[in-house]
């Protein structure tokens, strides 16, 4: 019972501008009141009509700004990088302008939504933010899409001045940052570990081999910059940099045994150039593998894991 009711409750300002009919409002002050980091343009509720409906992100002027879309019933078409989404009822689009994406309805086809475009450089920041985790096209809790509701409604009256139109601009931001990326952090918290000890094994198993980002990101099954967060996050350091631990401590066994050559063991570390493998080793290490070798620096008292250098 209580489910039922925290539904129809959740439901309640989205049906309300539903039922309130269409309206499209263009939002503007004087320009005295351009400072603002945040502040909506335009704001709508509409039902789009095929063969005039159709937006290009790079035709719509040099000024930047984001247009946050929620589908209220059936189905429209994005193309976004390469890839065609269908933002269909239940689901919110949020595209950034000018950006290469066209977005627009085909004959036969209905799309209802709701709108609020939005300027100001704290937005495409955080608008930027939100694209890179959840993508152009994205579902969001019930609670979030009727407070979104909420602020397109008050849009859609006069409002007292630029500084109530900036909060209401934030606000839906802030709702839909929010509800991304603690449902980021929840995804973390269930699969991070396995992820990255998964990535580490790979990378202590093939310690010469290509280890850069895209591969280690491919390897954990998520996205590039999703991958460098939640390394950070559970490591401590950028997967760049723990790769170079672990090749440096490679090298240092290696050197240690004294059966291969420095270009050998620079190869089998992962560095091809055995001058910048000395340039990294030095860097490490404060000395060069030659000289490492030579002084017999590997035979120093030993560490708690068994290993004799570095320190």
């Amino acid at each position: 019972m209580k489910e039922e009711i925290g539904t129809f409750a959740g439901n309640f300002m989205l049906d309300a501008l539903d039922q309130a009919g269409p309206f499209r409002r263009t939002i503007s002050f004087p320009r005295r009141h351009g400072g603002f980091h945040v502040m909506p343009t335009s704001a709508g509720h509409e039902r789009a009509q095929p063969g005039a409906y159709d937006w290009d992100g790079l035709k719509r002027g040099q000024t930047p700004f984001s247009v946050l879309q929620h589908t209220v019933a059936g189905r429209g078409r994005l193309q976004y990088e390469r890839r065609l989404w269908r933002p269909e009822a239940g689901q919110t689009m949020l595209v950034s302008i000018p950006h290469a994406h066209r977005y627009w309805l085909e004959p036969g086809e209905e799309w209802s939504f709701f709108w609020i475009a939005i300027t100001g450089r704290e937005a495409l920041r955080l608008n930027r933010a939100i694209q890179r985790v959840a993508g152009p096209v994205f579902r969001l809790r019930t609670e979030t899409l009727d407070a979104l509701a909420a602020v397109c409604s008050s849009l859609r009256v006069p409002l007292s001045g630029a500084g109530q139109a900036s909060s209401l601009a934030y606000q839906a931001i802030m709702l839909i940052y929010d509800d991304v990326m603690a449902r980021e952090e929840r995804t973390d918290a269930a699969t991070g570990n396995e992820t990255i000890d998964r990535t580490i094994a790979f990378i202590r198993a093939h310690p010469g081999g290509a280890l850069d980002i895209e591969t280690l990101a491919a390897i954990a099954g998520v996205s590039r910059s999703h991958f460098s967060r939640l390394f950070i996050r559970t490591k401590g350091v950028a997967p760049a940099e723990f790769v170079v631990r672990q090749r440096m401590d490679l090298a240092v066994r290696l050197l240690a045994n004294g059966q291969l050559s420095i270009k050998a063991v620079s190869s089998g570390c992962g560095y091809p150039d055995p001058n910048y493998f000395a340039k990294v080793f030095r860097r490490t290490y404060g000395i060069s593998p030659t000289e490492f070798r030579s002084t017999g620096m590997y035979a120093a008292p030993g560490r708690d894991d068994g290993q004799t250098f570095p320190p």
